[in-house]
C-alpha cells in the first residue's frame, strides 16, 4: 500500500476502533478488542479493493502515533486509546511526571479557562510529556496553544492517571485550577 491508502486505512481503523464499530457489523469486547477475521470481513463489505491481514499489520507497524495494537497472536486488534464507546482497556494507575502538556487552540482556551479540559466525548483528557507533541496536537485545531498541567498536584489531591501503550497520558479531566498556560 501507499503511503496515501494507509493514511485512509488508519483513519477507517480508528473510526471503527474507537468510535463506530457497528459501521462495519462487528462488535467489540469490553477490553476494547475486534476480531481481526470479522474486522476484515467487515471492512471488505465496504471497500472496492480487500484488506488483508498484511494491510493491517502494515497500518500498526507504521502508524505514527501507534494507535493501534495486536493480541500475541494477532487475532485481535484493538486501539490504545482515544474512544468515544465505553470500553477498558486495562490501563494501570501510574505517578505522572510533574507536569504534562495539552495542546489546544486559541479559540478553546476561554471554555478551558472557565471549564477546565473535558474529555467531552472521548473516555479521557489526552496529556503528552513534552510541548512537541502537545504542538503538534494543538496545530489540527487551529493555531497552537501548549497548556502546561500540573499534573503532581493534581495526583497527589486524588486524580488518577494512566498512560496508554503508545505513551499517550490519560486522566478523566483537568480541572481550570491546574492550568498554566506556557
Amino acid at each position: 500500500m501507499n503511503e496515501k491508502e494507509l493514511k485512509t486505512l488508519s483513519k477507517f481503523l480508528s473510526l471503527i476502533l474507537r468510535h463506530r464499530p457497528e459501521v462495519i457489523n462487528i462488535t467489540l469486547d469490553e477490553n476494547g478488542w475486534a476480531d481481526v477475521d470479522a474486522l476484515m470481513k467487515g471492512m471488505n463489505r465496504t471497500r472496492h479493493v480487500p484488506i488483508t491481514i498484511d494491510n493491517i499489520k502494515e497500518v500498526v507497524a507504521t502508524n505514527d502515533k501507534q494507535r493501534f495494537a495486536f493480541n500475541d497472536d494477532c487475532s485481535k486488534i484493538r486501539a490504545n486509546q482515544g474512544h468515544s464507546v465505553s470500553v477498558d482497556v486495562e490501563l494501570e494507575e501510574v505517578q505522572p511526571p510533574a507536569v504534562l502538556y495539552h495542546g489546544t487552540s486559541a479559540k478553546s482556551m476561554q471554555g478551558i479557562m472557565a471549564n477546565g479540559i473535558q474529555s467531552k466525548n472521548r473516555l479521557y483528557v489526552h496529556l503528552s510529556d513534552d510541548t512537541e507533541t502537545a504542538g503538534n496536537v494543538g496545530k489540527r485545531h487551529g493555531n497552537p496553544i501548549i497548556l502546561c498541567i500540573d499534573s503532581d498536584k493534581m495526583y497527589k489531591e486524588g486524580f488518577k492517571f494512566y498512560v496508554s501503550a503508545n505513551g499517550v497520558w490519560l486522566t478523566k479531566v483537568v480541572p481550570a485550577v491546574y492550568i498554566l498556560q506556557k
